[in-house]
């Protein structure tokens, strides 16, 4: 008897296209990866070329999370407060907005 749930296999097709995704994003590393981390985190950062421009890939070595940014949601970083990122780190490993309100 095997154990799974509802929408295992669109699960695993998901992780192997954000798989190929960062993969194919790797290839394209321009300059040496950057690794900060402290008691709480540990991040690593790669700078990738794409047809669209330059992008920060982010990744999360520890949780295997990662995101590629572009210089604009890069800047927007800048324009938030300290309440933003307590909230996001408060909800760890999930949306600060959800994909159902994101539309509206």
């Amino acid at each position: 008897m095997t154990i799974g749930w509802e929408g295992e296999d669109a699960d695993a097709r998901a992780a192997q296209r954000a798989a190929a995704e960062r993969a194919g994003l790797l290839e394209h590393t321009t300059g040496a990866p950057l690794s900060i981390g402290n008691e709480f985190a540990e991040v690593r950062v790669v700078r990738v070329e794409t047809r669209n421009g330059s992008r920060l890939l982010i990744e999360s070595p520890k949780s295997g999370q990662w995101v590629a940014l572009c210089p604009l949601e890069l800047e927007a970083l800048t324009w938030q407060n300290t309440a933003t990122f307590s909230a996001m780190v408060g909800n760890p490993f999930g949306p600060l907005v959800p994909e159902d309100e994101e539309g509206s």
